[in-house]
Parts: structure tokens; sequence; C-alpha cells
């Protein structure tokens, strides 16, 4: 180490025993530091708006010096370092709790649903939420939902199986609309559970997608058949048409948001029918009517594959089809209860 230069003050009183501590760091360069505030001030650390003496420059000896290499003193006097002074916890008093922790058990699931169901509002909203955040604060909301999922488990739609790494499981949310009358008044709430086919893969999960529709040409000729005999047209709508196709490839969906079982909260959805939303639903609709069309006597059409003929003891039925959408004109009446008991017209 270098040796102090004489001109360096090391305490303020000058004795031999003041305490000063040498340094030789590696350093490139060292900013050059105003000069040092008077050290009459009783305070015990250098106000930050003066520079503090504590680090000072030492005279450069005869001997050259590397650039790399710079004497400092640190001088300690201005500190009064007291024994036991590093070991806070010694002097501070230790704080005691004045209360004890009370741990509160966790209620109940049932409990939970039955604030949640209470607090759920009763007013009938006009505007259709968005996200089922918002529309499970409103009871007739709820209910509509509920009715959905009891019609999807009456209808077999799913089963709950185990998840695996290796399946591609779609995601699902809710779609509310409510249904108006002509005159504008409501007519009902309804909650449809949809698939995110979007998230579905080719060759996974589908394979076709297409689905016949009927050309314009061949519904101005039907109506024409039907005016000129004088036979009545009936247009029928399917109820939940999309979920009467069976699937042939194995989806799987997560659970509806909101309803996840609690028995098996890790399971996915298997799904055995078609959903809204999934790729494949209109041509798996389309393949389930044509099979029990076809079961039944009718015929399709071969330039229009969505027009079915039947011709049974003398009486004539055409039936056209117009994805959830069925035209019906005959002239005989029993083919349409048919067609109300399998599919719920």
């Amino acid at each position: 180490m270098a040796p102090v230069s004489p001109d360096v003050a090391l305490s303020s009183a000058g004795s031999p025993t003041s305490r000063a501590a040498c340094v030789s760091p590696v350093i490139s360069d060292l900013p050059n530091s105003p000069a040092p505030s008077p050290t009459g001030s009783s305070s015990r650390f250098a106000s930050p708006a003066q520079p503090s003496p504590l680090l000072r420059p030492s005279t450069p000896s005869s001997s050259p010096i590397s650039p790399l290499g710079l004497d400092l003193c640190i001088d300690l006097s201005h500190f009064s370092l007291q024994e036991g002074q590093d070991s806070v916890s010694s002097t501070q008093p230790q704080v005691e709790r004045t209360h004890s922790m009370v741990l509160r058990p966790r209620s109940s699931k049932t409990a939970n649903l039955s604030a949640l169901s209470a607090s759920r509002s009763t007013s009938l909203p006009q505007q259709e939420p968005v996200s089922f955040k918002a529309a499970d604060k409103y009871l007739i909301w709820h209910k509509a939902m509920q009715e959905e999922l009891r019609a999807l488990h009456s209808n077999n739609t799913w089963s709950l199986v185990p998840f695996a790494p290796s399946m591609n499981v779609v995601g699902s949310r809710w779609v509310y609309k409510i249904k108006r009358r002509a005159d504008c008044c409501v007519d009902r709430y309804k909650a449809r559970l949809v698939a995110r086919g979007f998230t579905q893969q080719e060759g996974v999960d589908y394979l076709e997608i297409s689905s016949p529709v009927i050309k314009p040409r061949t519904i101005r000729l039907v109506l024409t058949i039907g005016v000129t005999y004088g036979w009545h047209i009936h247009q029928l709508d399917v109820r939940n048409a999309f979920l009467n196709g069976i699937l042939q490839e194995e989806v799987y969906m997560a659970q509806p948001p909101g309803f996840v079982d609690p028995t098996f909260p890790s399971h996915v959805c298997r799904l055995h029918k078609s959903l809204y939303g999934l790729k494949q639903a209109p041509r798996a609709w389309y393949n389930r009517l044509s099979e029990f069309l076809i079961s039944i006597g009718f015929q399709a059409l071969k330039v229009d594959t969505s027009l079915f003929i039947l011709f049974f003891s003398g009486a004539i039925f055409y039936l056209l089809v117009y994805v959830d959408d069925i035209l019906l004109t005959r002239s005989n009446p029993t083919l349409l209860q048919l067609l109300i008991i399998e599919f719920k017209v």
C-alpha cells in the first residue's frame, strides 16, 4: 500500500490515535470533487448538498503512478462507532402481538351458490349481455342457461372424460338472445352454448365441413307446384337442429363456463352430438336429416340434393331443406307427424 501523504488531514484534533483507512481500488478515473466543507459542523454525516470529505486523493509521489492505480484515504474520525451498534435487534425492543390469529373455516359450495342465487337481480334486462359474468347477475338469464343445459343433457350431447395432453380441447362460451314478437314485445330469453370452432384442427377433430344448400330456382319450382294444386305449404323450424347431428370425429370441449361439474372439475366434454360453433355442425345435421328421410322412403334429387321427394300410396311429398329450416308441401298430412316426433319440430 502506498504511504499516506502528509498533507491529508486524518482527524480534527490531529492526534496520532485518529482512525484512518487507506485503500487503493483499481479505477480508471475519479471525477473532480469540490472543496470539502468545514469540519466544525455538529452533524455526524455530511449534508447532501455538500460532498463528503471522507474520500480524498493522496498527493502523487515522485515515482510514476499507473493511471489505473489511485490511493484513497478514508477518514473515519468523524464517526463515533460504539460497540453493539451493528446489532439492531439488541437495541430495539421486541414488539409483541396483542391479538391472536383466528382461522375462519371455508364455507361450503352449496352456501356460496345459495348466496349467489339470492344476489341475482329479478328484473328483466332489455339488453343482451356479451359475457357470462354480466348475464349471471340476472335470474332470468341464469334460468335460460339451466334450460339449455337440460336440453343438452337430455339429448346426450356429451359425456365427461379425463383430460389427456394429446387432446385438442375446444373452448366454449355462452351466447344470449332476446326473442321478440312482431310487436317488439319480449317473447323469451334464450341462452345458447356454442363451441369455439376456430380452435379446431383439420384432420384432428374435423374432416369434411361442406353442406348442400338449396338453389333458389328449386324453391320457386316447389312453391309453384303447391299453389297450382292447392296444397298446404308448411314452413318448419327444427328446434336446436344442429344438436341432432351425430359426430364421426373425436371432439373434446371444455366444460360450460359457470357450470363446471364440482365432482370432476378437471374433466372435459367428449362430444357425441354436434354443437353450434363446430365447423362440421351443418354437415352433421344434414347427414342426420337425410339418413332419416331416406329411411322412410324419400329420395334426394340428383340435381339438387336439398330437395327430397316421396311417392307413397298415390300421395306425393316435396321437402326442401335449407340449413335448419324445412319447407314441406304434400297431398297427405300424415308425414308431418313423423317429422314432429323425430326432430321435435
